[in-house]
């Protein structure tokens, strides 16, 4: 199947039309013609309760329909058994848990059970090194639902997954049931779009991608998703769906990217970034980020890979963007050694451990392998979060004292805020009045 809009050649072959009148301008909606009348989805099975799996349960269960979250770690169904959870994040999913739907609506196990709906919510990491897309969870789970299936059942993969993935992996392990993709059986791809910090909220209110193998699967995904997201869902073709997540990440790397290759242009030049990017920024149609220590969390810096390994050779802008991301904490942890050479037994502190500002989310952290390059160069370093109890002290000041280098990694807000009131304050409690930050305008 093709991942561009119908011609009138691929209209007639798939069957499917815009809608008269044609969708708004940038709508991005396209209607099907399906004349299938399919029974209310009245339960669902969501294979994986983590960072995706779980909100997605929630949700279902508070819009009424039974739910049975499934996930291989026992120790993470007991919790939902038992209405909690250890997802670190700034809404309290007590208060979701209490709901009465939820109460009534959501169980949990560690083994599928038969439903209307299935959705594979599983991580979909690289292989660390080859940095080729590691699908065997995706395979799990699919293969794990294969003697639940029955006919009209719709199966719906939430995952960030390669172009392809659909039609080409999950497709023939669901046919190992004896039932057909697009005859008894609906597939669609329906790509999660949530940020850390913020999931429940989002996965309600962000626009959604929907896009089945065929018209009758992306109807049944649509139907799904509409039970609790308000959002637009924006109808496609499940190849056309697994691209468009991946270009969203891709993009924004990209754009990282560029951010830290000014910063090392303006730093070998010895121009301040922070001016240079504001100045250039005064441009109408000019918005470059901000530059750091690099990119992390659990999508930005896998999901270009997938693109890379699907086509290598049309992927080069890609790869050099991953490659310059990625060399930034070597580079973070270059400057910090520099700044107390000389210095016998340098005691260093780094504030921030977390994968980006203002969110408690540890997963792919530069921040993290910039702390333990240092360490590895045999430096004395100490690492503060306050945002994660395990890292936290009394204040940046008592982080400071004695030190001979502090080292802004993360510039949560509660850090900046301190530092610029009492910025004196901390300088006079160092050992050595150096304080470093990797982002402009935090200093």
């Amino acid at each position: 199947m093709s991942g561009r809009a119908p011609s009138s050649a691929t209209t007639r072959r798939w069957g499917w039309t815009r809608a008269s009148p044609a969708p708004s301008p940038g709508s991005g909606r396209i209607t099907w013609r399906t004349k299938v009348s399919e029974a209310p989805l009245r339960s669902v099975a969501v294979i994986g309760a983590g960072y995706v799996g779980l909100p997605l349960c929630l949700h279902l269960a508070k819009a009424g329909l039974s739910v049975t979250a499934v996930d291989v770690d026992e120790q993470v169904v007991r919790e939902i058994e038992e209405r909690r959870a250890k997802i670190d994040e700034k809404e309290d999913f007590e208060t979701f848990f209490a709901d009465p739907d939820v109460q009534a609506n959501l169980r949990a196990q560690s083994k599928p059970v038969e439903a209307d709906a299935f959705v594979l919510a599983v991580p979909t990491p690289v292989v660390h090194g080859t940095k080729e897309p590691d699908l065997r969870a995706v395979e799990a789970a699919s293969a794990s639902i294969v003697p639940y299936l029955r006919r009209g059942n719709l199966v719906v993969v939430e995952s960030t997954i390669p172009p392809l993935t659909t039609e080409n992996v999950v497709r023939p392990i669901l046919e190992q049931s004896g039932l057909r993709v697009g005859e008894d059986l609906l597939l669609a791809h329906c790509p999660e779009r949530i940020l850390p910090g913020n999931i429940m909220s989002e996965a309600v209110f962000n626009a959604r991608i929907v896009g089945g193998v065929d018209a009758r699967s992306t109807r049944r995904a649509e139907e799904l998703l509409s039970t609790f997201v308000k959002g637009k869902l924006l109808l496609t073709d499940a190849r056309t769906a697994e691209l468009v997540k991946l270009l969203e990440n891709s993009y924004r790397d990209v754009n990282v990217a560029f951010a830290n290759q000014v910063a090392l242009l303006c730093e070998h030049l010895g121009i301040d970034t922070g001016v240079a990017i504001e100045l250039a920024n005064h441009h109408p149609r000019v918005d470059i980020l901000k530059p750091g220590i690099g990119v992390g969390g659990h999508c930005i810096p896998v999901d270009p890979w997938f693109l890379v390994a699907a086509c290598p050779e049309l992927t080069g802008l890609l790869r050099a963007a991953r490659e310059q991301n990625d060399a930034m904490p070597e580079r973070t942890a270059d400057k910090i050694c520099a700044a107390v050479a000389g210095i016998e037994a340098p005691a260093v502190a780094c504030l921030g451990a977390t994968y980006k500002p203002n969110v408690r989310d540890l997963r792919e952290s530069p921040a993290l392998e910039v702390f333990e390059i240092l360490r590895g160069r045999g430096l004395d370093v100490a690492l503060y979060d306050p945002l994660v109890p395990s890292l936290a002290c009394d204040s940046v000041l008592a982080a400071a004292r004695g030190l001979d280098a502090l080292a802004i990694l993360v510039p949560h807000d509660l850090i900046v805020t301190e530092i610029r009131y009492r910025k004196h304050e901390i300088l006079r409690a160092m050992r050595r009045p150096n304080l470093l930050a990797f982002t402009p305008g935090v200093l």
